[in-house]
């Protein structure tokens, strides 16, 4: 597609209009989903495809836990031969050495086989975690371009940035801690819990004690710790966004002196994601400790109880070992989960604001997305009866028309909020109209696929989008099939080459959008240059000269004429001496045409036009006097 990605809000252009500028996004985003279990399930579903290796981890799981859970029962007939063998019924024979050993090496077997069949299983779930994630990465990366653009304005962009990387990464890291804790966990307390009743039923019920009284401890601490999760990642994401701001606009800041004010601000931020973490860490964290002090009444209990039963004869030594042994292994996997509640609860936080993010309503389809034309398109382009406003209660475009013929130039002029840089927005479907049409060529742009329509349209905008990687490469991004020949040609109708030949690698230089290897006018230079080697019938100028030097300005706008030539150019100025070549100038105020013509028509309409012309040329002048 050869239409540069737009990075200004048109909206900001626009009085009123929705996310005007980037301060006014920050904030948190509006409504989230406080279903727990539904998140959840949700993103338990995800991992459907995979059913195999869901399968592997719950056997591999099962397996594991079977074979600890019988070692202590191994190890008490292992004490059971020790007593028997020093004060018990074989005293007079002393100890059955032979017996104690295979005992022992049996317990080593199966307590070795458990370690490898956890470590499998922890293989075996790391796969399946990344995978999982790996498909969520995709969704996102997909969703993100099917949303309108109107859903990139109204949002701030850290807080964007921080759902795709911050928070699938807190949901991998959560999945990958808390699924096989809690999967261990669960199946050791049953398996542990049949022990015990298999060792002792009344010392089994004392034990089932701490049971209720651990899920309740959990479910309150955890319900109040939730919603701050929740407030840290909403945090997170809206420090993200001042701090890419502040970073963004970094120059700018300096120049103005607004660092002490930029520390404000972020202090603030900090502050109020410092008390929103401290607060959900606090209260997940005091989980652990109060497990461990039901987990340690019950110990007591029940070493009271076992001690009794010895001393009574009606308990054997090895059992009470075992029993104990179980009793630790039960309150255990009751405290692991209780650990884990605080990395789930984080994890299923960070997951709700990535489903709201899949969830978002996404621009209308293409109505034949498949059906795209081979024709090559003329350039005629009509605006009829065309309505449209980013806010229903603020109209700002009513039943606005007019015709650009192909190979024509349409100059577009007005103040700032006029509504020009919307035009050109609706033309490359970024914005959906509220009523009217736009055609090309006679047909509704509304029928053509978005990629079929923007494949001819060429945009050079006033803020410049390189991306990281060579000069080559960023020419070239206007038609990846371009020739070396025809990308060095591109390069020098737009007067690139004469800067490039001063740098070390020449077109293999390796430039991004905020390097300092190129200048902000060499930077506009090669976005235009892309736009020339793109060849599109449609081409949009939005201040495409605004960074260039006088005299480069000149040269290029001899070679914009020479793209111009054979291909409908909307051209959107501020500075009134580039469009005078111009076809027909728009001159727009709130969202109306209100004049048109060419140059010479204008100014002797002695309207808005010349207005505008005399505010530019005179302006300055009559003010010094």
């Amino acid at each position: 597609m050869s239409a540069q990605p737009t990075h200004r809000p048109p909206a900001a252009e626009l009085r009123g209009g929705p996310g005007s500028g980037r301060m006014a996004s920050f904030g948190t985003p509006a409504e989230r989903s406080k279903n727990f279990k539904a998140t959840a399930g949700r993103l338990l579903r995800r991992m459907s495809p995979q059913r195999w290796s869901v399968l592997a981890v719950v056997a591999l799981a099962v397996t594991s836990v079977v074979l600890t859970v019988i070692g202590p029962r191994v190890l008490g007939h292992a004490t059971d031969i020790i007593f028997d063998g020093l004060v018990g019924r074989n005293s007079a024979d002393g100890i059955d050495y032979g017996r104690l050993h295979r005992t022992l090496l049996y317990a080593l077997g199966l307590y070795a086989l458990a370690f490898a069949l956890s470590y499998a299983q922890s293989f075996v779930l790391a796969g399946l975690v990344q995978r999982t994630m790996f498909r969520l990465r995709a969704d996102v990366e997909a969703k993100l371009h099917r949303l309108p653009l109107s859903y990139i304005d109204r949002n701030a962009r850290g807080d964007l940035l921080s759902r795709v990387t911050n928070d699938i990464d807190n949901v991998a890291q959560s999945l990958q801690q808390s699924l096989s804790q809690l999967l261990t966990s669960l199946l050791s307390i049953i398996g542990v819990l049949a022990m015990m009743f298999v060792v002792s039923p009344l010392l089994a019920l004392v034990a089932i004690i701490a049971v209720p009284m651990s899920i309740v401890t959990m479910k309150e601490i955890a319900k109040r710790s939730r919603s701050r999760f929740i407030a840290q990642w909403q945090h997170t994401g809206a420090l993200n966004g001042l701090v890419e701001e502040a970073f963004t606009g970094h120059a700018i800041v300096k120049a103005f002196g607004r660092q002490h004010e930029v520390e404000e601000r972020f202090r603030e931020h900090n502050g109020r994601l410092y008390d929103a973490s401290f607060g959900a860490q606090f209260l997940s964290g005091a989980i652990q400790p109060a497990m461990m002090f039901i987990g340690n009444l019950n110990y007591v209990a029940i070493a009271v109880i076992g001690g009794v039963r010895v001393a009574s004869g009606s308990m054997g030594l090895g059992d009470v070992q075992a029993f104990i042994q179980y009793s630790r292994q039960f309150t255990q996997p009751l405290t692991h989960t209780a650990s884990m509640v605080n990395v789930l609860q984080s994890g299923i936080a960070s997951a709700e604001r990535v489903f709201e993010l899949l969830d978002a309503d996404e621009q209308s389809p293409d109505p034949n997305a498949g059906a795209a034309s081979s024709v090559p398109h003329r350039g005629r382009v009509a605006f009829e009866h065309v309505r449209f406003s980013y806010d229903p209660a603020k109209p700002l475009i009513e039943d606005l028309s007019f015709v650009a013929e192909p190979g024509s130039t349409v100059a577009i002029v007005g103040p700032t909020g006029a509504g020009k840089t919307t035009l050109v927005n609706l033309l490359m479907r970024f914005y959906e109209l509220d009523g009217g049409r736009i055609t090309l060529d006679g047909r509704d742009i509304a029928t053509l696929a978005r990629r079929e329509l923007r494949a001819d349209i060429g945009m050079v905008l006033q803020d410049t989008w390189l991306f990281g990687g060579t000069i080559r490469d960023n020419i070239a991004y206007g038609r990846p099939s371009a020739t070396e020949a025809e990308i060095r040609a591109a390069a020098e109708a737009t007067y690139v080459d004469r800067f490039v030949h001063s740098l070390p690698e020449g077109y293999g230089t390796h430039i991004d959008d905020e390097g300092g290897t190129v200048s902000a006018g060499e930077k506009q230079l090669l976005t235009i240059a892309r736009a020339f080697l793109a060849d599109p019938a449609i081409l949009i100028l939005d201040e495409a000269t605004s960074s260039v030097d006088t005299r480069t300005e000149v040269l290029i706008q001899r070679a914009m004429a020479a793209l111009r030539s054979q291909r409908t150019s909307f051209v959107i100025a501020h500075r009134l001496s580039t469009i005078r070549d111009a076809d027909v100038i728009l001159v727009m105020e709130d969202g109306q045409i209100v004049e048109q013509g060419s140059h010479e028509e204008l100014l002797a309409a002695r309207g808005a036009y010349h207005r505008l012309y005399q505010a530019q040329f005179a302006g300055a002048a009559t003010d010094l006097g």
